[in-house]
């Protein structure tokens, strides 16, 4: 039987904490490491990060924008780094964002969340504002082949407050909040997956740590209980949530969120990153 993400998720916190290092290779970054904008440059920032990373975090986070914009060469450098992140025995979020319907989510999550893929990682983020049962596909990949799906529902970036916040007018969560119903109907999703043995569910939502929760409809004790609801947490470091607010901010939920940090971590060089990793993770844990 294929071991759930959700209960992989748990071990690795449990293991090595709950900091998510991204690998975002920035063009300033790159020419602050000495490394070109190209593929290779790419490659090997990505690699370094990985290095640095293993051991040390148990989660990384690969922005896939950044590759994207350099075509097939800079996938190719993405499944490289990828595939020695998994061997590293490093857990991998892609984080792609992708949202669509019908064939054209299904070959998404495909693409990000098929064993033997080129692309394969062990959780993507995808987009739902289409409505969650527009990522079902995805979804239930994800269950057959013990992978995991994180949900945008309320993001860090100012502009999605007014989407994010607006009163859903129709269907079952209809006077709920958009990013309210998204959280509810990821709950019920893992509710219903088959797998409720499990601590921790493989389907979580994207909750960015400078959100007020209240103010979108969120109960971060109520998706803390029972099968608890994984959480990808963006906007520590360099976007300006510090990381003693973790247990003020997400409560019950905050065991099991994945406190995401990549520009504070980078910014300390190919020469630096090792001990700027293992002091985010050190101030995490505490």
């Amino acid at each position: 039987m294929t071991e759930q993400f959700g209960a992989r998720l748990t071990a690795v916190i449990e293991a090595r904490g709950r900091l998510c290092v991204g690998i975002d290779p920035h063009p300033y970054l790159l020419d602050a490491w000495g490394l070109g904008d190209d593929a290779a440059g790419l490659r090997d920032f990505g690699l370094r990060v990985v290095d640095a990373a293993r051991g040390v975090a148990g989660v990384v986070k690969p922005q896939v924008a950044f590759f994207e914009r350099h075509g097939s060469a800079g996938y190719a450098a993405l499944e490289e780094i990828l595939r020695a992140a998994r061997a590293a025995g490093l857990l991998v979020i892609a984080d792609a964002k992708r949202g669509d319907v019908g064939s054209s989510v299904e070959a998404y999550g495909q693409a990000w969340l098929t064993p033997g893929s080129p692309l394969e990682a062990d959780a993507m983020t995808i987009s739902a504002f289409q409505g969650v049962g527009s990522i079902a596909a995805p979804l239930e990949l994800a269950a057959r082949s013990g992978k995991g799906v994180f949900v945008l529902a309320a993001t860090s970036n100012p502009e999605a407050a007014a989407i994010q916040t607006a009163i859903i007018g129709s269907g079952p969560r209809s006077g709920v909040r958009v990013a309210a119903g998204i959280v509810s109907d990821v709950m019920h999703w893992n509710r219903r997956d088959g797998h409720e043995s499990d601590r921790v569910g493989s389907a979580g939502v994207v909750l960015g740590a400078t959100v007020d929760f209240a103010a979108y409809g969120i109960d971060t004790d109520e998706i803390g209980r029972g099968q608890a609801l994984p959480v990808l947490a963006p906007g520590f470091g360099h976007q300006g949530a510090g990381f003693y607010e973790l247990e003020a901010r997400y409560g019950a939920a905050a065991s099991h969120t994945l406190v995401s940090a990549s520009r504070s971590i980078l910014a300390a060089g190919p020469r630096g990153i090792g001990a700027a990793i293992a002091a985010h993770a050190a101030e995490v844990a505490a």
